[in-house]
């Protein structure tokens, strides 16, 4: 069976990188709580997107709001636009613009799939205290007075990729060596991640990483990566590991030296590398898969 899906699971360190809704003169960051009453800050699947998307050169997609909502423009298509060819699209046509009377809808469901970038250790309600003091200073003001919260952890997030879909859409497709040239783009997005937020800029390059190319279009390592201590719970991706040779025999693990407490143990037992490693023989791998389809 040929191996069509690509999937990669990643842990970065980062510090307060998407807010919410505010109260009052308090910025909140987005947060979900567990059964155990604990909450945890994430970072929504669509920052992450716009970050990528802005990041790679790809957020050129024409729009409008002639359909009453904004949407991409009826007129893009995956062959000019990266970005709707890995993520898809809605896009509405009136009567005037579409192929029929009625007009209508056309959608492409997404070739690349997100998830939420979850905190492994729980929120503390750190704030930050702000002042405007230094401005406020030149013209004898009041100063203003607001709070942030504050949150610095490890996050989670994985990508599962169709490989099979890229570049191919109706009666479009485009060469395979585009499509590799396309997704091999993304992953050098993915590597070397960053934030803008509130004056900072955050690193969300990955400090762990592990995944591969495989029959099954699973993302088999999500909600998997466990933290205690500075250490991650190898045990549970061992038996993950060992649930199928598919799985054991195309999985790459990589990381950042001097993270993570148990680094021997990532090394011996899962055979990790460096997180630059992985990223090179996942590239290999989407060539060896556009090369096996031509």
């Amino acid at each position: 069976m040929n191996r069509q899906g690509l999937t990669l699971t990643m842990v970065f360190l980062a510090e307060s990188a998407n807010y919410g809704e505010g109260v009052g003169n308090i910025s909140a960051l987005k947060k979900m709580s567990r059964g155990n009453y604990e909450q945890y800050t994430y970072i929504s699947r669509q920052a992450m997107r716009y970050n990528m998307m802005q990041q790679a050169g790809w957020d050129t997609t024409p729009v409008d709001g002639n359909s009453g909502v904004v949407q991409f423009a009826p007129s893009a298509t995956i062959r000019d636009y990266p970005e709707i060819d890995l993520f898809g699209y809605m896009k509405t046509s009136s009567k005037e613009e579409g192929k029929n009377e009625k007009g209508g809808a056309s959608t492409r469901s997404a070739v690349v799939r997100l998830s939420n970038a979850v905190a492994l250790e729980p929120y503390q309600s750190d704030l930050e205290f702000l002042t405007n003091m230094g401005l406020a200073r030149r013209q004898n003001l009041e100063n203003g007075i607001a709070q942030s919260e504050i949150h610095r952890a490890f996050y989670a997030y994985s990508i599962t990729v169709d490989l099979e879909r890229i570049g191919i859409d109706g009666e479009i497709s485009i060469p395979e060596a585009e499509r590799a040239e396309r997704m091999k783009t993304f992953l050098d997005t993915v590597q070397f991640l960053y934030r803008d937020i509130k004056g900072r800029r955050e690193n969300l390059t990955p400090v762990f990483v592990i995944g591969g190319r495989y029959e099954r279009k699973n993302p088999f390592f999500e909600n998997r990566i466990f933290l205690e201590k500075g250490s991650i719970f190898v045990k549970t991706l061992m038996e993950i590991l060992e649930s199928s040779d598919d799985i054991k025999e195309n999985t790459h693990v990589g990381l950042t030296s001097g993270i993570f407490a148990n680094e021997s143990e990532l090394k011996q037992t899962l055979k990790a590398g460096s997180v630059a490693d992985v990223f090179r023989q996942l590239k290999k791998e989407v060539d060896d898969y556009y090369g096996e389809s031509n």
